[in-house]
């Protein structure tokens, strides 16, 4: 697939589209060290195509990269379930790069792709991915998944289970629609069928 959007050049963003970006960038806790993070300029460049929209999306989508009261771990176990579900390689190849860095091993980032059903998962890991199931083949958490997840988790915990999984069920179909292409330093990291 190629792009439907083209991303817009960052010389071609809109001064405020700039200003905005980068203080979303830097108050994103788990970007990580710059040298080390991902520039996500094809996606950035595609959202810079509306920027009123983009900052608003961007505005919420950073509460669930840095005020979250999920675990970073807990919120990119959530992702890759849902970009696996949704078949969106580019936001799986962020996300494998972003749950790395929150200790998620390389075989449990595989078992993702399995599901709940992979062995190896503790009860409330395997009741974080069955909610991703479960919202988005049901649009509601199960009474199962739910019970785990309630005996651990306070409300905001379990609201943000949710905002997470309508968030970026959101953003994939985005990705998959516009045509975002995964930027050369992702490649290494999308779905093994999908590497060039």
């Amino acid at each position: 697939m190629t792009a439907r959007i083209s991303p817009a050049l960052r010389a071609d963003w809109s001064p405020q589209m700039t200003t905005f970006v980068d203080g979303f960038r830097s108050a994103v806790a788990s970007a990580g060290p710059e040298e080390g993070r991902q520039a996500g300029d094809n996606l950035l460049g595609t959202l810079a195509r509306y920027p009123g929209l983009s900052m608003a999306f961007l505005t919420f989508n950073k509460h669930l990269l840095s005020e979250s009261a999920l675990s970073v771990r807990q919120r990119e176990l959530l992702v890759l379930r849902v970009a696996r579900i949704k078949r969106s390689d580019y936001e799986w190849a962020q996300h494998v790069v972003l749950a790395d860095r929150a200790g998620v091993s390389a075989d449990e980032i595989a078992a993702v792709a399995v599901g709940p059903a992979a062995p190896g998962w503790s009860a409330i890991d395997r009741a974080l991915l069955q909610s991703v199931d479960d919202l988005l083949h049901d649009g509601a958490i199960g009474d199962q998944a739910w019970a785990v997840l309630a005996g651990e988790f306070d409300e905001q915990k379990l609201m943000d289970v949710v905002f997470t999984v309508g968030c970026y069920s959101m953003l994939a179909m985005a990705l998959r629609s516009f045509g975002v292409q995964p930027e050369e330093a992702l490649v290494p990291f999308l779905p093994a069928p999908q590497r060039r």
